[in-house]
């Protein structure tokens, strides 16, 4: 063979072990990824080729599939309640993708799923129309409606744990989105998606507020403090008096740390510091216990790392590099301190289950199409950030908040509650309307039920009407309320 012959049939070689060598690259090493990519066509056909399995509440359906018009998209997505529900379902849209529930199962939702495997080949021999499988919450219906509707036209959000199992009972945000509206992927439903965008719609209605917005939680983080004055030992007694001079001078300034109107704080009790919600106490206990001390009671609550449920969370934070001063303000929820509303229930919850903080999660069960169960979660603990004689003494004070202090619109009748309400500042040089907030659990001759996290952001109402107590409190009891009488 002469030279140029030999090159080319060298060359031609070459081609085609690359040919081959990409060809099992593709069928191969990158098959799973690319069979189920978002841009494959295919895999949206096949998404909506049949009926959708269900998100459950209280034994029933939250969402349903109805038939389209469309050849390759025969089914579509429905939602009962959607607005009501988005923060826990999220969306399944044919032209948008999906989120939170719908989106983590999927796989189980349109019945592709490995473990459905058996159903899909049974149905093969069968005739039987293929079905997703099913995704059972932890939700309580009764509980999510009292959160979504004690909010109302404010904006908000409300999380609600069972402290036993660490289950999710509500979790509701708003304003909100009904995703039924852009589920298909006609131009309505694209005009619908676009209408949602934040350049039209600057509350986001689609932030899921309760796992993903972070706020100053103001005074109710004071429970935690305390918490962390009584695990290293720089509390004894709630009841006996605290070295606490008025006013106090924050470390390293001349600024003395203010009470809200002037309330008598000096050398008080914690419970009666807790009670009358006193700066002054807790923002020197901060700086008693030390950043460091405070920063580890911190993150055995939880903060400072994502929380998944399996939906993620965003991270709390209590900010780790900081002065006595800023400790001091970061102890009494202010600074740098910012929480979820999940973060603030997981901190009542943990003090209401006697120092033991349970792992919160949203769905109980996977079930096949035939509800035969998947998958079931456990309860799991997460860490005991409070050992049981400190968590009763502190329940001890949050009960006597609600009984007489700022949380008294929080009582259930024959129900005890402990609470702590909140009025977090926000804005420069404090110009906004502060943040609503209120923390509590309800407890029974059974233990607690339901731990609770209430805020409200930006309310309409007048400056000097904007309290936890006030605001947030009523809301948090009809949660526990509902909750109480299912029991």
């Amino acid at each position: 063979m002469n030279k140029p012959l030999r090159h080319i049939a060298i060359f031609c070689g070459l081609l085609m072990l690359a040919l081959l060598i990409r060809e099992n690259w593709l069928g191969y090493v990158r098959a799973d990824e690319l069979s189920s990519h978002e841009y494959n066509r295919r895999v949206l056909i096949e998404r909506y080729a049949s009926e959708r399995g269900n998100i459950i509440v209280d034994g029933k359906p939250i969402t349903g599939s109805v038939k389209t018009d469309s050849t390759d998209f025969v089914y579509k997505r429905t939602y009962a309640d959607g607005p009501m529900w988005a923060p826990v379902t999220g969306y399944a849209s044919q032209a948008f993708g999906a989120t939170q529930i719908e989106n983590i199962e999927d796989g189980v939702l349109t019945g592709t799923d490995d473990r459905l495997f058996f159903d899909r080949t049974l149905g093969m021999f069968t005739g039987k129309e293929k079905k997703g499988g099913n995704v059972v919450t932890t939700l309580n219906g009764a509980a999510q409606k009292a959160a979504f509707e004690g909010l109302g036209d404010k904006k908000g959000a409300v999380a609600a744990i069972d402290p036993q199992t660490g289950k999710i009972l509500a979790l509701a945000s708003t304003p909100s989105y009904d995703p039924s509206k852009f589920a298909g992927n006609s131009d309505k439903d694209t005009k619908a998606w676009v209408a949602l965008d934040k350049k039209n719609q600057p509350d986001d209605p689609m932030l899921n507020r309760a796992l993903r917005e972070t706020y100053p939680p103001g005074s109710t983080f004071k429970v935690l403090t305390a918490a962390a004055g009584l695990e290293h030992g720089v509390i004894k007694d709630v009841d006996a008096k605290t070295d606490s001079p008025l006013p106090w001078i924050m470390p390293g300034t001349t600024t003395p740390l203010p009470n809200e109107n002037n309330i008598p704080c000096k050398d008080v009790s914690l419970r009666e510091a807790l009670r009358m919600s006193c700066n002054s106490v807790f923002g020197k206990l901060g700086v008693d216990v030390g950043k460091d001390k405070m920063l580890e009671t911190a993150k055995n609550f939880g903060f400072n790392e994502e929380q998944f449920v399996p939906v993620r969370a965003n991270a709390s934070i209590f900010p780790e590099d900081i002065n006595q001063s800023q400790t001091a303000l970061s102890s009494i929820g202010q600074f740098d301190t910012r929480a979820t509303p999940l973060q603030m229930a997981m901190l009542a919850a943990a003090v209401a289950n006697d120092g033991k903080l349970m792992k919160p999660y949203m769905i109980d069960r996977l079930e096949t199409p035939g509800v035969d169960v998947l998958e079931k979660t456990e309860p799991e603990e997460q860490s005991r950030p409070l050992s049981q004689e400190h968590a009763q003494m502190l329940q001890s004070i949050m009960e006597t908040v609600v009984e007489k202090g700022t949380g008294t619109k929080a009582q259930i009748p024959g129900v005890t509650v402990g609470g702590k309400t909140g009025t977090a500042q926000h804005g420069e040089n404090n110009s906004k309307n502060p943040y609503a907030w209120f923390i509590s659990y309800a407890k029974t001759d059974k233990g607690s039920p339901v731990a609770v996290a209430v805020v409200v952001e930006d309310s309409g109402a007048n400056r000097d009407d904007i309290s936890g107590g006030g605001l947030a409190a009523p809301i948090a009891k009809a949660v526990m309320q509902a909750v109480v009488d299912k029991k």
